[in-house]
């Protein structure tokens, strides 16, 4: 089949992409986030290799100038994202002796972690204020 195989040579893949569970965006947590921490989470995830759950490394300047918005307002994206629990913060941001920073680590709490630990999957017990 030499058809076949001059296809696949060309056929370089398509790239990469970010996948959301049905039953994510189901969840009450999912569905009272505005856009901006929607996109927000989408950047986190997009960051996730498969492998690396918990040291997924985003600062807010870098999330700021990838969301075209102001690293304050990120900030305040970043807490409703860990107040429903759909991240976890696993490593704080620190500043090192030399003066060299080095940005937070996060994790999904809907996939398992880099060192095998189940997903917790906080987000699916949130439950929005109600009146």
């Amino acid at each position: 089949m030499p058809g076949l195989r001059k296809y696949k040579q060309k056929k370089k893949g398509g790239g990469r992409f970010v996948q959301l569970h049905e039953w994510l965006m189901r969840s009450e947590a999912w569905k009272s986030l505005k856009p901006g921490p929607r996109a927000l989470y989408l950047e986190i995830k997009r960051r996730y290799n498969g492998k690396n759950n918990g040291e997924i490394v985003l600062s807010h300047r870098q999330a700021a100038a990838l969301l075209n918005a102001h690293r304050n307002t990120v900030g305040a994206w970043f807490n409703e994202l860990l107040e429903r629990g759909l991240i976890e913060l696993a490593t704080g941001p620190c500043l090192g002796v030399n003066g060299s920073g080095s940005a937070s680590q996060w994790r999904l709490t809907e996939e398992t972690t880099s060192d095998g630990l189940p997903a917790t999957k906080k987000f699916m017990s949130w439950r929005g204020k109600s009146d």
